[in-house]
């Protein structure tokens, strides 16, 4: 018995450093499914054998989303062409999957308004597909606040996402706001 009972143990903690479903400092969860996925850090799974973020299906069947998300002041980024880049693993998406970024406005009566908007769901992500990089060009107007961003899996299958980076492009590079 002994000799199991340590079994056990050594693989639950095998496991929990490969695989942990910790969620990365600075980000959270949401999406309006997202207690039927696991989200966390995939350890030594990044693109460059470093630990990345994922989210993982835990039902057969799937009809919503989940996604992990940050958001960040926009004030860098005003009147500016922004260009979030990221990579992105796939393994069995049956839906889509893609990563997002979204242009927020609250005035002083605590109004919301989007102004931009790109969750590649025209462009979806789906099967199984290594490492790729993907990107989303928002121009972010005078009035943004906030700008929140992501990746997303909706339906069921795996994906892992690293090094998101952002800059600004200049006007030749074409926007992806899909609020046009």
């Amino acid at each position: 018995m002994k000799k199991t009972a340590l079994g056990i143990i050594l693989l639950t903690v095998a496991l929990f450093s490969v695989f942990s479903f910790t969620i990365p400092d600075g980000w959270f969860v949401t999406g309006n499914k997202y207690r039927l996925y696991d989200i966390g850090t995939a350890v030594a799974e990044g693109k460059d054998g470093k630990n990345c973020a994922t989210i993982q299906s835990k039902e057969k069947k799937i009809r919503g989303f989940a996604t992990l998300m940050q958001t960040a002041s926009a004030t860098k980024y005003l009147g500016k062409r922004l260009k979030m880049s990221g990579y992105l693993k796939v393994q069995d998406v049956k839906k889509y999957a893609g990563f997002w970024l979204r242009l927020d406005s609250y005035n002083e009566k605590s109004k919301y308004k989007m102004l931009g908007f790109d969750n590649m769901s025209n462009r979806k992500i789906n099967g199984n597909i290594g490492w790729t990089k993907y990107e989303i060009v928002l121009d972010v107007p005078a009035e943004t606040s906030k700008i929140a961003y992501g990746a997303l899996l909706a339906g069921t299958g795996k994906i892992w996402f690293d090094d998101i980076t952002f800059e600004i492009v200049d006007e030749t590079v074409p926007t992806t706001n899909q609020m046009k």
